[in-house]
């Protein structure tokens, strides 16, 4: 018997609809083999807490990176919630522990597969949904999160030249770097943008890009180049 109380411990949430929670173990293989178990597959929770986990993590990404560019965006999240990421989340909390599963999938090693463990992250989300709310259960993400976030923090930090750059001159010259749209390029489809990066009127940079952002980060870039 699954300890359920030990899982929400762990998690940090308690259900009000434990069956909820169980529900989202529930692989399809165990139904085929059980029909006539109380509790339906976590296949519809799976598809709603995909959607949730895209949501509340494009948006803590939105409002963490400001300058980075929907590309940038896009590939961070896709480094979270890919299936490999899911995965080794859903190890590390023991989940696999906890799937009901049929015996062909038992033997074949479902515990451990890596799409049946991404599956189950997302269902638990799902339920925690469900049960919860929606504040309750983008705590609950946001949490279990808190390293993967840590680490794409830094590296988005790292890669911020705006920012480091930022930085240098504050701490320098009290001041904040300008940056001056300088001309803009071609047609509108296929535009190609021109900016300054200066400080107290002396240009440090000229950098372009597709983007006014993106020229901006080249600018900012090739000044922190210039600067060794």
């Amino acid at each position: 018997m699954s300890d359920w109380t030990a899982l929400q411990s762990r998690l940090g949430i308690t259900f009000s609809d434990v069956h909820l929670l169980q529900q989202a173990f529930v692989h399809r293989s165990y139904l085929n083999e059980n029909p006539e178990f109380k509790l339906g597959s976590n296949e519809r929770l799976e598809f709603l807490g995909d959607a949730l986990l895209s949501l509340v993590i494009a948006e803590f990404l939105f409002r963490e990176f400001p300058d980075f560019s929907e590309g940038e965006l896009t590939k961070l999240r896709s480094d979270l919630v890919r299936q490999d990421s899911l995965a080794r989340l859903a190890s590390s909390l023991g989940l696999g522990d906890y799937l009901y599963l049929g015996q062909g999938e038992e033997k074949g090693g479902g515990r451990k597969r890596a799409r049946n463990m991404a599956c189950t992250f997302e269902a638990l989300v799902g339920a925690a949904f469900v049960d919860q709310g929606f504040e309750a259960s983008r705590d609950l993400i946001l949490r279990l999160f808190s390293p993967a976030i840590r680490e794409a923090r830094q590296r988005g930090q790292a890669s911020d030249c705006k920012s480091r750059l930022q930085e240098i001159i504050q701490a320098e010259r009290q001041e904040r770097p300008v940056y001056r749209l300088v001309e803009a390029v071609g047609p509108d489809h296929d535009k190609t943008f021109w900016v300054e990066v200066m400080v107290g009127g002396e240009i440090l940079a000229r950098g372009s890009g597709k983007s006014k952002q993106a020229a901006e980060k080249d600018a900012a870039r090739q000044a922190l180049e210039k600067r060794g």
